[in-house]
Formats: C-alpha cells, sequence, structure tokens
C-alpha cells in the first residue's frame, strides 16, 4: 500500500502534528475537529481545551507547508450542536487558504444519548455553504445503523451487555 493511501487519524495533538510534519510522510493527516468553536468543540472533545481550534489549525497549516499535502478534517453533523449555516461560515473562514477537504459524517444515533443526527436538508446547505467557499465537502455514508453497528454505537451496546453481566461467574459447565 502507498503511503498515499494510509491515512492517520487525530483528535489535535498539536505536538504530535508538528513531529509528523517533519518527518514529510505522503501520508493524509486526518483531523477529527466536529466544530469550528470553541466552546462547542470542548464539549465534544475535551482536548480542544489543550488544543483550541486556532492552534490546531495553525499546526494544520504547518503541516500543509512542510507536506504539501492536504488536510481532511472529520466533521460529525449533529442537530443543533455542530450544524448551523452560522458554524458553516464560521468553518469556511477558519479552513480559507489552508488545502483541506471536510469529511461531514451525520451522527450515529446511541439510545442512550439525546443527541440526533442533523437533518439530510441541514447536512446539504452546509454542504454548500463550504463549497460556495471553494473548500471540497463530502458527506459521508454510515452503514450498520440498521443493526446497531455503525460508529459510536458497538461499543455502546458492548457496555450495556457487560453492565448486564458484570459479577456475574462464568464457568464452563457440563
Amino acid at each position: 500500500i502507498g503511503m498515499r493511501h494510509i491515512s492517520l487519524s487525530t483528535c489535535g495533538l498539536v505536538p504530535r502534528i508538528d513531529e509528523l510534519a517533519e518527518k514529510r510522510l505522503q501520508l493524509t493527516l486526518s483531523v477529527s475537529l466536529h466544530s469550528p468553536d470553541d466552546a462547542s468543540r470542548s464539549a465534544i472533545m475535551p482536548i480542544n481545551r489543550k488544543y483550541p481550534v486556532d492552534v490546531l489549525l495553525d499546526a494544520c497549516r504547518r503541516y500543509f507547508e512542510k507536506t504539501g499535502r492536504r488536510v481532511s478534517f472529520e466533521y460529525t453533523m449533529i442537530d443543533g450542536v455542530s450544524d448551523s449555516p452560522e458554524q458553516a461560515e464560521l468553518l469556511a473562514s477558519k479552513l480559507h487558504g489552508l488545502a483541506a477537504h471536510v469529511n461531514m459524517i451525520p451522527l450515529n444515533p446511541v439510545a442512550e444519548s439525546p443527541l440526533r443526527p442533523s437533518t439530510r436538508q441541514a447536512v446539504a446547505r452546509f454542504q454548500k455553504i463550504l463549497e460556495g467557499h471553494g473548500i471540497p465537502a463530502t458527506v459521508r455514508r454510515s452503514l450498520g445503523g440498521d443493526i446497531d453497528a455503525s460508529c459510536g454505537q458497538l461499543r455502546r451496546k458492548y457496555v450495556k451487555e457487560s453492565e448486564k453481566t458484570e459479577g456475574t461467574a462464568w464457568t464452563h459447565g457440563d
């Protein structure tokens, strides 16, 4: 497999992004962004308290300058949390001048969470705003949701099953 076909995902550890840039590897840096503003991103991703959005994006710019490789941003579309036109405009302004691609990922619903995926209309509007500013954006299709097997769903199902059996003595019976 060629390096250009390999993606390295990060929550946004700025010193590690800088280290990776120095190696000048021709892989794709994939950053879990999920919100362009610090308040929302900190609620979704606590690492943002250590490396705020602007600090993270500066590291991504340095990465691009050293490697010439565009940065991929993962962006979960959460109804009423990360999908407003204002957030799309803010994201577009923050990514201006950076070779970037945004992967828009509708949230996979989990029964125990009040968070819900954005509507198709909100996702389409968000994508149109980004593309209107020259930022390529792709809406990712999620598979496995019909059987609770999408990202984030399997772990929760496993945790629930583990909670049911916690304290149970397992024996290999006759």
